[in-house]
């Protein structure tokens, strides 16, 4: 049975709301039951982000994530806060680009994954969050990674289509770091 719970955190300007959102709609879009809770530090750019993303098969009674099942932590402050929120046996993606410490539990699946360095490697620095995303629906299959392209073609419409082809490449770079 299904039931993921998500949290992913950064800096403000990282993208984690839009990956969380992302990964919301996509889960709407494959029948799932889903929520999606943000949380902002005081500053809206370069404070602290994060929010809960939860997917199930069964109805969800609260949206704050309680036992994660995994973390998706985009900088060091992230990864203090988040890595004890695990449960045993969770998965803990680390961008490694900006994070240079190492998981602390051996409990854990821990995966580094140089997100900023893929993204500029595809020359938008913007699509760290999708090189992050990518290695989580690979090592998760919790949802389908076309599920995901579709809910971002929704989410930026036709105005920003040109965007959709280096983020379908972020989600496949993403998954071939942790295959």
């Amino acid at each position: 049975m299904l039931n993921e719970q998500v949290i992913m955190a950064g800096f403000g300007g990282q993208g984690i709301m839009s990956m969380g959102q992302l990964l919301t709609y996509a889960g709407m879009l494959e029948g799932k039951n889903v929520s999606w809770l943000p949380s902002y530090g005081p500053e809206m750019r370069g404070g602290t982000a994060n929010c809960n993303v939860i997917i199930s098969d069964e109805p969800v009674a609260s949206p704050v994530v309680t036992d994660a099942t995994a973390a998706i932590v985009m900088n060091l402050p992230s990864l203090d806060k988040f890595e004890p929120t695990l449960v045993e046996g969770g998965i803990l993606l680390i961008n490694s680009s900006l994070i240079d410490k190492k998981a602390q539990r051996s409990d854990i699946k821990a995966y580094e994954i140089p997100a900023n360095d893929i993204a500029n490697q595809l020359g938008n620095s913007k699509v760290a969050n999708m090189v992050m995303l990518g290695a989580y629906l690979e090592l998760t299959k919790c949802l389908k990674t076309e599920s995901v392209i579709q809910a971002l073609r929704k989410v930026l419409g036709p105005s920003k289509e040109k965007f959709v082809p280096v983020n379908e490449q972020a989600l496949a770079k993403g998954a071939e770091a942790v295959k």
